[in-house]
């Protein structure tokens, strides 16, 4: 019986064969989505200028200090300060501008009073206004460089731009920064069975699914898809594919199918001299394929039940494609929690489950299978929200016990 390979010995194969793929410089707009691959330093203070958190009146910190309900301070308004405004009006004593937030503060104010704190709010607030709350000296007030100096590192290279980063990135002044190129992946389904869905099936025939679940989990990656391909199990297809994927400069060509130990393993029997194909200490993934060409495209055969190649792309492709890319991290987050139910494991393998996570209970959380085990179960795959991950040593999972949970949702 051949060997099981541990998950981390063949996830340290495919590690070892990936090359960066380079880099480009786009404006932030086209960077969302993509690794980050230089530090992006600040090119202005953030905030840029001392300014107010509220709405309301700068006034001095000495006129308003003893202020209260019982004593109300006596204030004329001198100016007003809309968001925007480049005006820097003195104040004297006794004297208070009317500001919006974001408004650049007048250099003679030490403190914001808010509309709420005043006898007349906004409704009576261009006039002489009377303040009934002393506030301390600078409150309310955003100072200069106090999130980030200009030159300071806003963020770091490695990480996956987002919504959040990108605004952090704007927010600094920056208008372009240094990606990694997307990862070009081809997509290739095997089996004589494969039909597209939504075709009338004729004896033998299932929808094709899989194409569409690895097109998306490379796109969730950052790829690219280049080629989206079905090939029978009789034919030289896989060769093919691989052919028009090195014209097209893939980086990537993930097959799902012909990798067992079946008489039609297509990809197996036309791939041999540049792929190797293994037994993974693994349920479900256990067989694997993986190699490399010559111009460098990295090749993943890996097996057709779905819940199979979902898996095997989360453990195996998605690192590669993250790692090709810079990413500092390629892990997912992990939960730890209890199990509602019990369910069986199997015997010397590693056991990635799809589950549902319940939050009925905001303060105990707790994971069910999303699906009865089978690694061909489609639909019940499509409930999933994470993967409970079992240690090979561990014989069975009982009601209660913790699992680590992998989120990939």
């Amino acid at each position: 019986m051949n060997r099981l390979i541990p998950v981390e010995e063949h996830l340290a194969t495919v590690l070892s064969a990936v090359s960066d793929i380079g880099t480009e410089r786009l404006p932030l707009a086209a960077s969302r989505g993509r690794i980050l691959r230089e530090s992006v330093h600040a090119a202005v203070d953030l905030p840029a200028f001392d300014n107010s958190a509220m709405d309301g009146f700068a006034v001095r910190h000495d006129d308003i200090a003893d202020a209260s309900a019982d004593h109300p301070v006596r204030l004329r308004v001198v100016a007003d300060l809309p968001a925007g405004t480049a005006l820097d009006p003195p104040l004297g004593r006794g004297e208070a501008a009317r500001i919006m937030t974001g408004s650049p503060l007048p250099t003679a104010a030490t403190a914001i009073v808010p509309f709420e704190d005043t006898v007349g709010g906004l409704a009576d607030s261009l006039g002489d206004i009377e303040v009934t709350v002393a506030k301390p000296f600078g409150a309310h007030v955003r100072r200069r460089g106090e999130d980030a100096a200009a030159g300071d590192v806003v963020l770091e290279a490695g990480i996956l731009l987002g919504p959040l980063q990108t605004a952090a990135i704007a927010a600094s002044g920056v208008a372009d920064v240094v990606v990694s190129r997307r990862p070009r992946v081809a997509v290739v389904s095997t089996g004589s069975e494969l039909v597209p869905p939504g075709t009338p099936l004729r004896r033998g025939q299932i929808p094709e699914s899989n194409g569409e679940l690895l097109e998306a989990l490379a796109l969730g990656a950052g790829a690219d898809v280049v080629i989206s391909a079905t090939v029978s199990d009789d034919d030289g297809g896989p060769r093919e594919v691989l052919e028009e994927a090195e014209r097209l400069g893939a980086d990537v060509v993930v097959f799902s199918g012909g990798v067992s130990a079946g008489a039609y393993e297509v990809v197996k029997n036309t791939l041999g001299d540049v792929m190797s194909f293994t037994s993974v200490g693994m349920q479900p993934g256990k067989p694997q394929g993986f190699g490399r060409t010559l111009a460098g495209i990295l090749l993943f055969g890996l097996p057709g039940n779905p819940v199979s190649a979902a898996v095997s792309f989360e453990v195996f492709v998605r690192p590669a494609l993250l790692t090709m890319q810079g990413a500092t991290d390629h892990a997912r987050r992990v939960l730890t929690l209890p199990a509602a139910v019990g369910w069986r494991t199997p015997p010397g393998r590693a056991q990635y489950l799809p589950v549902v996570i319940d939050t009925t209970d905001p303060a105990a959380w707790r994971v069910t299978p999303a699906t009865s085990g089978g690694s061909h179960l489609a639909g019940g795959l499509g409930r999933a929200e994470a993967y409970a991950i079992v240690p090979a040593e561990v014989a069975r999972v009982d009601p209660g016990d913790l699992v680590d949970v992998m989120l990939i949702s």
